[in-house]
């Protein structure tokens, strides 16, 4: 044998178990070459439905919100509102409450005034009284 010949049968060899190694890489490549076909046609299929329902989703969010918000506004003016009421409840307490410290005052004061006129009166006719029948 030759220097040649042995050359040629270890470049031979050296084939030989590349195509080993590399016959069962390939297929493996194939495979997985075959699934993300698969996956992709799948998600080809799914996708576009849910991206609908996502864009739907969303509009439906963006609505709601909208609506909440115009709640919350309307719930700012009602509560207001009802701050002014109640505001204005206090006002007419505190003038009730001021107008019958005054009215209770003013009462008082007259029956005051009438409880020192009748005591004058009182003390007059006594005193013309005795004056007529005893003089």
């Amino acid at each position: 044998m030759t220097i040649v010949e042995i050359a040629a049968i270890i470049v031979a060899i050296a084939f030989a178990v590349l195509v080993a190694c590399l016959v069962p890489m390939v297929l493996q490549v194939r495979k997985t070459v075959a699934e993300s076909e698969q996956l992709l046609a799948k998600m080809n299929d799914d996708l576009p439905p849910l991206i609908g329902e996502l864009r739907e989703m969303s509009h439906r969010v963006n609505d709601l919100t909208e609506q909440a918000r115009m709640g919350v506004e309307h719930a700012a003016v009602l509560l207001h509102a009802v701050g002014e009421v109640g505001e204005s409840v206090q006002h007419v307490h505190n003038v009730v409450k001021g107008s019958s410290g005054s009215m209770l005052t003013n009462m008082a004061s007259v029956v005051a005034g009438f409880k020192a006129a009748s005591h004058v009166m009182k003390e007059r006719f006594r005193g013309e009284g005795g004056h007529h029948n005893g003089g």
